[in-house]
């Protein structure tokens, strides 16, 4: 399911940020970019993201900015400092000149400042503490984006339900309709049957054109979908495999359909389901 969230906390050493972007997936799909010194974050964050979540690709991100003003989070590479006040000297023999190393030369030098002053592993605490928030304001954002499809399922679900009880009345008159364009077409030929042979006639026409099973299966379907939509537990899987299902059903109406209102309505019936089944890949 889509969604977004963005967390921030300023520590003792800097801020972090978290970042998660969840898109639809079939199945738990978790990529992550941490820090190298908090790389060890990863277990704990796909343990807790698999606690939390059961479909989406999720792209988590990490960030951390130390705090430059923080004497705390700082320190001096004295083994770098001593070189270089070694090398300055070198050189100053070499060349029997004094050019001597400024403050400001030293700081500028890369490497010569270190975060070795941080405490990652209590960095890390509160990075995981930060995770926590950040799924909850993810779950809560795929919550709403959650609610908004489900009245979209189920407003579909209404017309599915409609176009199923409008066949429903279409089916008694099949047969008689049938008996009578058979018996219109023999007069305007004048032929006449053998006894028993337009009942004939009629029976294997009603077993082929009947579609009451599949009728049934559609209202059980749609049953079972409201009630997985009432759930609180992850349905999507099921809703998918319910989608192929109905449509299954619907796809042998139509191909059984000697009556134009059924032939359109289980066009309908495709539509409406395609457009349910492109939507429950995004519900958890």
């Amino acid at each position: 399911m889509t969604a977004f969230a963005r967390c921030q906390a300023a520590t003792r050493w800097g801020q972090l940020t978290w970042e998660i972007k969840s898109v639809n997936h079939r199945y738990l799909d978790i990529s992550s970019r941490l820090p190298e010194q908090l790389r060890s974050l990863e277990t704990g964050l796909r343990e807790a993201v698999s606690s939390s979540l059961a479909r989406g690709k999720l792209d988590c991100g990490l960030r951390f900015q130390v705090d430059r003003k923080n004497p705390d989070s700082m320190t001096i590479n004295t083994d770098l400092l001593n070189r270089l006040n070694e090398l300055s000297r070198n050189i100053e023999i070499s060349l029997h000149e004094s050019i001597g190393l400024s403050v400001s030369d030293v700081l500028a030098w890369p490497g010569i400042i270190t975060e070795e002053g941080i405490d990652y592993d209590d960095l890390a605490a509160a990075a995981r503490e930060l995770l926590d928030e950040t799924l909850a304001e993810l779950q809560a954002s795929r919550s709403s984006e959650g609610e908004r499809l489900r009245v979209m399922v189920l407003d579909r679900l209404e017309s599915i339900t409609g176009q199923v009880n409008e066949v429903r009345k279409v089916v008694p008159s099949i047969v008689p309709d049938y008996r009578q364009r058979l018996a219109d077409r023999l007069a305007d030929i004048q032929a006449d049957l053998e006894p028993g042979r337009l009942e004939q006639e009629l029976v294997v026409f009603a077993n082929k054109a009947d579609i009451t099973e599949e009728l049934d299966r559609l209202e059980s379907h749609i049953s079972e979908v409201r009630q997985a939509m009432a759930s609180d537990k992850p349905v999507g899987r099921r809703l998918d495999f319910l989608m192929q299902e109905m449509n299954r059903e619907a796809n042998t109406m139509g191909s059984k359909a000697v009556d134009i209102r059924i032939t359109n309505a289980a066009v309908e019936l495709k539509v409406l389901i395609e457009q349910i089944r492109e939507q429950v890949q995004n519900i958890e």
